[in-house]
C-alpha cells in the first residue's frame, strides 16, 4: 500500500472556514484530517503541497517515521504553519490505518481507557442576561462544566473596542452573580483569550471571592513561560493553557514547572495524534489532565475523542455545539458520518478509523473566501488581542 494522492479542501462550513485534508492510497483506502490554523488556511495548503512532493509513493503505515521526516525535512523545523499541515496529514494516516485493520483509531493508541468522553460547554455571551439564560439552559440539560467566552466587545458603543480595565470590572461582577445563581456544584471557567496583561489578570481574579472560578484559560499571551510563572505565583486559580502550542517542546516548560493545571492541547495544531500522545504522556508524568481545544469541526472532534479515550489523564473535551447555541461547523451536509453528542458526552465509537466521512463533492462546489478574525482596539486606537 502506497500513498497515491493528498488533496486539500479549504471550505466554508457554518460561520467559518475549515481546511480538510484527504490522503488516498493506491489500493482504494482514504483518510481524513484537518488543520487547526484557523484564518491562515492557504499558508497550510502551501506547506501540504511541499509535503505531498515527497509523500506520494510512501507507505502510509509508517506514521511515526513520516512524522519525523515532515517535521525535520527543512532546516527551519516546526512552527504553527508546518505543524498544522503535519497534523492534518498525520490524523489522516491514522484514519487509513484504522480502516485497513478494521479497528478504531484508539486501538492504535493503546486501546480505550474510558467508554465516554465528558465535555464542557463553551458559552459565548455579550450581556449578563445572555450569560444567565444560556447557563440556565445548559444546567437544566445536564451540563455540569461551563467555560465562559465573553464577547462583550461586540455590543460596545464603539464596536470592536476593548478596554481591559472596564472589562475586568464588569465581568468580575457577572462571575459573582453567576456563581450565586448556579451554586457551588457546577464547574465554571472563563477564557480571556490572552486579552489581558499580568497585573490586569490579577486585578480581575482579586475582585472575586474564593470559589467563584474553577479555572481561567489563557488570560495573557503564552510566548514567555516566565510571565505565566510569575502569574502562577500570584494566584491559586488553576490555569488552562496550550491551545496555541505547536509541539511537545512548547508544552514542556508549562508542564515541568506546573505553570498550567490543564493542558489545552489541539490535536490539529500540535502535530496530530503522534505528537498529541507524547504531550499526553508528559502531562501524565506531571499529574496534569488534558482539556482538548476543539472549535473546528467533526474531524478535530473525532481525533480528540480517540486521544481522550486512549489517555488516562483527561478532564473534558471542548464542545461549541450545545443546547444553548449551535455553531453550524458540524453541518451534516458536509459530514454525513460524524460523532454524535449524547447529552454532555460522546460515546466512544467502535467504527474503524476516525469514524468521520466528509462530502468532498460538496466542498469542491464552493469558492474559497479568506475570512479574518475580529480586530480589537483600545480606546486610544492601539491594537490589542482578540
Amino acid at each position: 500500500m502506497k500513498i497515491s494522492d493528498i488533496k486539500v479542501f479549504p471550505t466554508r462550513i457554518g460561520p467559518g472556514n475549515q481546511l480538510i485534508v484527504k490522503v488516498e492510497t493506491d489500493n482504494g483506502y482514504h483518510g481524513w484530517g484537518a488543520s487547526g490554523l484557523t484564518g491562515r488556511e492557504l499558508a497550510v495548503v502551501g506547506a501540504i503541497q511541499h509535503y505531498k512532493n515527497f509523500l506520494i509513493g510512501r507507505d502510509p503505515n509508517q506514521i511515526g517515521a513520516l512524522w519525523q521526516e515532515m517535521y525535520r525535512s527543512q532546516y527551519f523545523e516546526g512552527g504553527r504553519v508546518l505543524t498544522a499541515a503535519i497534523s492534518a496529514i498525520d490524523i489522516a494516516l491514522y484514519d487509513i490505518k484504522g480502516k485497513v485493520l478494521g479497528v478504531p483509531v484508539y486501538e492504535l493508541l493503546g486501546g480505550k481507557q474510558r467508554n465516554y468522553i465528558d465535555c464542557f460547554a463553551s458559552l459565548r455571551f455579550s450581556s449578563l442576561e445572555e450569560l444567565m439564560e444560556k447557563a440556565s439552559i445548559l444546567l437544566k440539560e445536564g451540563w455540569t462544566v461551563l467555560r465562559l467566552a465573553p464577547a462583550v466587545y461586540e455590543v460596545n458603543s464603539v464596536p470592536g473596542q476593548f478596554e481591559p480595565r472596564e472589562s475586568i470590572a464588569l465581568l468580575a461582577e457577572w462571575m459573582v452573580q453567576l456563581r450565586k445563581e448556579v451554586g457551588s456544584r457546577p464547574t465554571i471557567g472563563i477564557d480571556y483569550h490572552h486579552r489581558l496583561t499580568l497585573p490586569e489578570t490579577i486585578a480581575f481574579l482579586q475582585r472575586m471571592p474564593i470559589g467563584t472560578l474553577d479555572f481561567i484559560e489563557e488570560p495573557i499571551r503564552d510566548e514567555t513561560p516566565e510571565a505565566y510563572e510569575a502569574l502562577r505565583n500570584m494566584t491559586n486559580i488553576p490555569f488552562a493553557i496550550g491551545e496555541e502550542f505547536a509541539s511537545k517542546w512548547q508544552f514542556l516548560p508549562y508542564l515541568e514547572r506546573h505553570i498550567t493545571q490543564f493542558a489545552r492541547i489541539d490535536v490539529c495544531n500540535v502535530g496530530g495524534l503522534t505528537e498529541a500522545m507524547k504531550v499526553s504522556a508528559l502531562a501524565e508524568a506531571h499529574y496534569i489532565d488534558l482539556m482538548p481545544h476543539n472549535p473546528l469541526g467533526p474531524i478535530c472532534t473525532a481525533a480528540s475523542i480517540h486521544l481522550a479515550a486512549a489517555s488516562p489523564n483527561f478532564s473534558w473535551l471542548e464542545e461549541i455545539n450545545t443546547p444553548a447555541e449551535q455553531s453550524g461547523n458540524n453541518d451534516p451536509a458536509f459530514y454525513p458520518v460524524q460523532p454524535i453528542l449524547q447529552g454532555s458526552r460522546y460515546i466512544v465509537s467502535d467504527l474503524p478509523g476516525l469514524g468521520v466521512e466528509f462530502n468532498e463533492e460538496l466542498a469542491t462546489k464552493q469558492d474559497f473566501k479568506i475570512l479574518e478574525i475580529p480586530r480589537l482596539k483600545r480606546g486610544d486606537g492601539s491594537f490589542t488581542n482578540w
